[in-house]
């Protein structure tokens, strides 16, 4: 067989493994989290049939630009997710901070994001920051406890998350997911509206979103509940909220 026809058999065969590979779904939980605090989406979404990237990140010692810029990256080369047809993520809290610094460092310096990203679901995103980093900013027990990055999630305009811009129009479809339930009464009262103990629902918007649900949970378990699960499920499979 001449040389050239055996690269092209091989370039085909690796071309049809690459279109048999399931999609990848990267999972980021929150602030002072593990990746235990996903583990029911991890296996929801492995019995859907993705293949699923359950992550541990340090998120009280390491600033979110350095997630994004260098922790992250390397993780999703670790896992190989460069040869998979499609990558979704599903967020928790911080961890759509994380996924927005990430795409935020593509605009940074000029290039597109992969090209086989897909749609991303981020559950209670303080993507306008949250009332109560900004309360207790200066509080220390508050800064030990969060660690580097907690006192950059307040609301104000020189908060981490609104220097990160809208969600880029190359980066996919986004759904989120906020809840307007509370657990911890200790901050209820600095909230205007409905929230979920940690993040107002109105905070949670963020401009390029393709769809937003509000359902009756708090902030810590919003990602435990059946129906968060189903939902993020949905949106990865059609983009959109609604089932069939």
């Amino acid at each position: 067989m001449p040389l050239r026809h055996i690269f092209i058999f091989f370039k085909m065969s690796a071309a049809l493994h690459a279109a048999t590979l399931p999609e990848t779904v990267v999972l980021l939980h929150g602030l002072g989290m593990g990746g235990w605090a996903m583990s029911r989406i991890e296996h929801h979404l492995a019995g859907k049939g993705y293949h699923v990237v359950n992550l541990t990140y340090p998120s009280r010692t390491i600033p979110v630009e350095t997630l994004a810029r260098e922790w992250l990256p390397a993780q999703l080369a670790g896992h190989e997710v460069a040869t998979v047809p499609r990558m979704h993520f599903v967020t928790h809290s911080m961890g759509g901070i994380v996924v927005r610094a990430w795409l935020d460092d593509f605009r940074q310096r000029g290039i597109a994001p992969p090209a086989n990203l897909g749609r991303t679901v981020m559950l209670a995103p303080p993507n306008q920051g949250t009332v109560v980093a900004e309360k207790l900013a200066g509080f220390s027990p508050f800064r030990w406890f969060t660690g580097v990055n907690g006192h950059r999630l307040g609301t104000s305009a020189a908060s981490l998350p609104l220097s990160l811009g809208p969600w880029p129009a190359n980066a996919g479809e986004l759904g989120i997911i906020a809840g307007d339930r509370w657990f911890n009464p200790l901050f209820i009262f600095w909230f205007d509206g409905p929230n979920d103990g940690t993040v107002a629902v109105t905070h949670t918007h963020l401009t390029g979103e393709r769809a937003h649900r509000v359902l009756p949970y708090s902030h810590t378990w919003l990602q435990w509940r059946q129906a968060s699960l189903d939902l993020v499920s949905t949106f990865l499979r059609s983009g959109t909220f609604e089932s069939p």
